[in-house]
């Protein structure tokens, strides 16, 4: 099979888009006000909906069917191995919380992932109608017109995004980290997805993002986009970003912001 990253872009394009579209029409089939009917995962505030399974089963068949000799890595349980070098990482619905309650941050995110990271990605807002794509070396897109991450200087006048964890012991230190950098930064923004939060790096919405406790199909896809926007990425110690943590900033406030959140762990 031919995975030219270019290829491989537009089929993550196609397949979040598709996922996403189906997502959103679920959605938009209950009265304004209803939740859909759900289970949870981590804890009991963490939801799942029988539209994430649904968009992640569509992934999942199309992948099958189009490229079957590919490994797929699903937020909703898909584990297949695979043959070719090729690993798609999939969320179905970035930003669970937010559907259930129709707000518009959530996403479909789809990735492909080589033996060097991500080689092409997307991430699909349906309510605003946005895909942010990128592969590997080729740039970033918002819509098919080109990204880039912001000019900021100084963390005092920054937007920053983050998250966090659905566990109730991991919010505690969470909480008193943000307690300490809000009044260095111009102000803090939690979308509650973090494809979201990384594409908008990569557009320049946010000046930054941080977050931890992350698993590798909020970020595939996300995190390329940021790079390939000009964003310099890291985990929370200047490292190589990894489920632990991730940092994505516009290049002048990388460093500066980084400090600024290791001293407000500590």
């Amino acid at each position: 099979m031919a995975h030219s990253a270019a290829d491989l872009r537009f089929l993550a394009e196609q397949l979040a888009r598709t996922a996403g579209a189906m997502a959103l029409a679920g959605r938009r089939s209950l009265p304004v006000g209803q939740p859909p009917a759900h289970d949870t995962k981590s804890s009991e505030t963490d939801p799942v909906t029988e539209f994430d399974r649904a968009a992640e089963e569509y992934i999942v068949g199309e992948l099958r069917r189009l490229r079957p000799d590919d490994a797929i890595v699903g937020e909703e349980g898909a584990n297949d191995s695979g043959t070719s070098g090729i690993e798609w990482h999939i969320d179905p619905i970035d930003g669970t919380a937010n559907f259930l309650y129709d707000l518009p941050a959530w996403c479909t995110s789809v990735a492909a992932v080589d033996a060097h990271g991500s080689l092409a990605g997307a991430v699909y807002a349906p309510v605003t109608d946005e895909m942010f794509s990128a592969e590997r070396g080729g740039g970033a897109t918002r819509n098919g017109l080109q990204i880039k991450a912001s000019a900021a200087t100084e963390i005092a006048l920054s937007m920053v995004g983050t998250g966090f964890s659905y566990l109730p012991d991991r919010r505690l230190p969470q909480a008193r980290r943000i307690r300490e950098l809000l009044p260095q930064v111009r102000d803090i923004r939690r979308y509650g997805s973090a494809a979201i939060d990384l594409a908008y790096v990569a557009c320049g919405r946010l000046d930054a993002y941080f977050e931890e406790h992350l698993n590798s199909w909020d970020m595939a896809a996300g995190l390329l986009i940021a790079t390939e926007a000009g964003a310099i990425t890291s985990d929370l110690h200047g490292a190589t970003p990894d489920e632990g943590g991730v940092l994505a900033a516009a290049p002048g406030i990388h460093e500066s912001l980084l400090g600024a959140i290791q001293d407000a762990s500590s």
